[in-house]
């Protein structure tokens, strides 16, 4: 029987080393990596709603909103919306969005800032109606900005006394 000697070569102990050790130092780690990433995210979070304050105080802010109400009298293709005359936003729906607002979802089609006194938001909706045919409706609101934030809703809603959408437009208080 003949005897076999092993060589452990620098590099071989030091490769055994780090795989027994890899282990012992890899939990402390993997702890140490999730609460910075909570930490991170906790932060980021934090800036976000500070730069939401900043940019949109509530002594301005107005924030529009959209909802719909069944929708068999009206197919909606988009939304434009002015705030005091001057176009803030224009929105083009897809199949989904539409199904979401269906189904109860709300949108937020804009986050602005306004003066304090009379403000008026005007909201045109294009779309299919009736029999298939092209529709451009508009529902406009005017309100009085006060301190606190102001919460415009529009909402498409399903006539069936008259079998024609009614175009809303409401300040939520």
């Amino acid at each position: 029987m003949q005897r076999t000697a092993h060589i452990i070569t620098p590099a071989t102990l030091l490769a055994t080393l780090f795989t027994l050790s890899v282990p012992v130092f890899a939990e402390p780690l993997d702890d140490e990596m999730e609460g910075v990433k909570k930490a991170l995210l906790d932060l980021k979070r934090d800036l976000v709603i500070l730069e939401e304050d900043l940019l949109f105080p509530a002594s301005t802010q107005v924030a529009v909103f959209l909802s719909m109400d069944v929708g068999e009298f009206f197919q909606l293709d988009s939304v434009s919306l002015k705030l005091n005359g001057k176009e803030v936003t224009h929105h083009l729906y897809t199949d989904k969005q539409i199904d979401a607002l269906f189904r109860g979802g709300v949108q937020r089609l804009f986050l602005g800032n306004v003066n304090q006194g009379r403000n008026r938001v005007t909201a045109f909706f294009t779309g299919r109606g009736p029999s298939g045919r092209d529709y451009r409706r508009a529902a406009t609101v005017e309100f009085l900005k006060s301190f606190e934030p102001a919460l415009v809703e529009l909402a498409i809603v399903d006539s069936s006394a008259k079998y024609q959408p009614e175009f809303r437009a409401a300040v939520a208080n």
